[in-house]
Formats: structure tokens, C-alpha cells, sequence
């Protein structure tokens, strides 16, 4: 599952005003979570290590045919959606267990609260847990394919997950989570916040 290629580049940044987390790229990408409740609402999480020059960001680049042949702006961070009742993190756990084939190892923090382009809202958690991408194991959906068939077919949820750096990272994430690597530069900054 390690795969992938994406184009090397510069990730943007965010800064906190009124206690709030805002995108300097993008201000009203960043969402209020009461506004979270009144659409689709996702939870993942960021996962993030250290490296010789800085600190590199798990992205997944996401399964089937909708999304084979497309690279740049194409990865993201595991994610799905909350079900009913439950908790943000809780899902935002399960969803990137479930999508990596791994354990969560740790309490991940809060990072950020995004509106992606379609509408969804992704509440997003950064955790420093170091995984290896070639044990990774994703788990599958079914759709009928191609469309009009008649035929179910089974893709992985994820088909290749990739450590990067921050600057490649921009280059390659889903341009609406591009928010979530400045906010994670911004909590990774030492000092007085």
C-alpha cells in the first residue's frame, strides 16, 4: 500500500484569532462546529512523525475508480463519517483503524474543523504515531461497476497511504484539507500560542 508519487511542493498556513483556528489561505474553510451538525460530518485524524528535516504527515490516497489516475490534490487523511450518537473522536479512531488496519496508539488532539468543497464537514485530530505504510491494510466498499452493469465490485477504501513532509503534503493534499498541515505546523510550533 505504500505507493503513490505525488509532486513536491510548499504546504500553506494558519494562525488562532479569538481563540478560534483560521487558514490564512483560506479563512471561511475553517468551520465553527455547531455549524458541523447541520452537515455530512466526518472525523479523522492526522497522523505525524519526526523526521531528519522536520516532520512528516501520513495522506491516503483514497480507493476505486473514481479516483485511479489522479495524484496531485488527490490524498487526504483518513476519515469518515460520525454515525449517529457517536463522538467525533471516537469515529475519527475508528475510521482511521479501520481504514489503515491499524490500532490508535494514544489520545489524539484536536486540530481543526474544515468545510470540504461538496459541503462535508471533516473535524480533524492529530496524533504522533509512526506507522509502517507497507503493513498497512485497508478495508473495502462495493459498487456497481460500471455503472449500469448490473456487477458489484469491491475496491479498498484506501489504496496507497504515504508519508510525507509538510511542503510535499500541500502539493498533494485535497486542496479543502490543505488547512489541517498549517494548523498541525501551528501546534507542532514551539512557544506561547
Amino acid at each position: 500500500m505504500a505507493g503513490g508519487k505525488c509532486e513536491t511542493g510548499v504546504a500553506g498556513g494558519a494562525n488562532r484569532a479569538n481563540g478560534r483556528l483560521s487558514a490564512w489561505r483560506s479563512p471561511d474553510i475553517l468551520v465553527d462546529l455547531r455549524e458541523a451538525s447541520m452537515a455530512r460530518h466526518s472525523a479523522g485524524i492526522l497522523l505525524y512523525r519526526g523526521a531528519k528535516d522536520g516532520v512528516e504527515v501520513l495522506l491516503v490516497h483514497p480507493g476505486g475508480p473514481f479516483w485511479r489516475g489522479r495524484d496531485r490534490g488527490a490524498w487526504q487523511i483518513p476519515k469518515g463519517l460520525v454515525r449517529a450518537g457517536e463522538e467525533p473522536l471516537a469515529a475519527a479512531c475508528r475510521e482511521t483503524e479501520e481504514e489503515l488496519g491499524i490500532r490508535i496508539d494514544g489520545i489524539p488532539v484536536p486540530l481543526a474543523t474544515i468545510r470540504q468543497k461538496g459541503g462535508k464537514v471533516v473535524e480533524a485530530f492529530a496524533l504522533h504515531q509512526d506507522v509502517d505504510v507497507k503493513a498497512l491494510h485497508s478495508n473495502s466498499f462495493e459498487i456497481e461497476w460500471p455503472p449500469g452493469s448490473g456487477t458489484m465490485a469491491a475496491f479498498p477504501e484506501i489504496d496507497a497511504a504515504r508519508w510525507m513532509s509538510l511542503g510535499e503534503a500541500g502539493h498533494c493534499i485535497l486542496a479543502s484539507q490543505d488547512p489541517l498541515l498549517g494548523a498541525l505546523a501551528e501546534l507542532l510550533e514551539p512557544g506561547p500560542r
